[in-house]
């Protein structure tokens, strides 16, 4: 494995074969600047690029927020209209990169998570939550729109719950979200670490091939023309059965012992 990048804004850390991403302005609650977007994103790739990892989790260091949204001051600086339109640019590669990942995603919410914090969270693919976090898009409140996350939103939401979250501006439970569907675990602050490496443990232990090829199958699926899905799982089926991996898993389900998978 090579070694983890010494980025400004942002910690790798990695222990067995789950890297820690760690959004670091405590202070600040986290914010999303365009230096940490940038160092998110390297993060990020660097986690996609080394075979070792399996797992990624995404949190934000301190215990008051995973991450309050954007820095908006950090996007202005003297930019011109046009410059700041196209700064807004590294939101777009960050989610497409999540997206594109090939690893599973476990978002580590130790704290209030809003606008596009929100946003961040739900691009992950599992969320433990702190029962003390709250979730909501305030943009409306002074009069913005959560434009730069509503097509991650709109696929983790309902859309009536969606559609009030954005016009009111209020804030949501971690509970509340549970009961929705959007959160898999929530725990107390003191659990949360332990909650966590459950399921990283487990997630670890998976094929790690069969979890880049389901995981890629399951994003690109979801906005497909039925038929035309049903088609594309159809091929997809049939290549992840032709993978060492699979022979390993039903050889070692008759033999009634652990698989032991190499990602082939």
């Amino acid at each position: 494995m090579t070694e983890t990048p010494t980025l400004e804004q942002v910690l790798v850390s990695v222990e067995g074969h789950a890297a820690t991403v760690t959004l670091n302005r405590p202070e600040q609650r986290n914010p999303l600047s365009s230096i940490m977007l940038r160092d998110l994103a390297a993060a990020l790739r660097w986690c996609q690029g080394e075979p070792d990892v399996r797992v990624v989790v995404l949190t934000g260091a301190g215990d008051r927020a995973f991450c309050a949204g954007a820095d908006l001051s950090s996007f202005d600086g003297g930019m011109t209209d046009l410059e700041r339109h196209r700064s807004r640019d590294l939101f777009v590669d960050l989610f497409a990169l999540m997206d594109s990942l090939g690893k599973p995603i476990v978002g580590r919410i130790n704290g209030h998570a809003l606008a596009g914090g929100l946003g961040l969270a739900c691009a992950c693919d599992l969320l433990v939550s702190t029962d003390t976090a709250t979730f909501g898009t305030p943009e409306i409140n002074v009069g913005i729109w959560p434009m730069m996350i509503q097509a991650i939103l709109s696929r983790n939401l309902p859309r009536k719950v969606l559609l009030e979250m954005e016009m009111l501006g209020d804030r949501w439970t971690a509970t509340q979200l549970q009961g929705l569907g959007l959160i898999n675990r929530v725990v107390p602050h003191d659990q949360l670490d332990s909650a966590v490496k459950e399921i990283v443990d487990k997630l670890a232990k998976k094929s790690p091939l069969a979890m880049r090829l389901g995981r890629e199958s399951f994003y690109r699926q979801q906005d497909m023309e039925f038929r035309a899905a049903l088609a594309y799982l159809h091929s997809q089926f049939t290549l992840v059965t032709l993978t060492e991996d699979s022979k390993e898993g039903i050889k070692a389900f008759f033999e009634k012992r652990e698989p032991d998978f190499k990602g082939r």
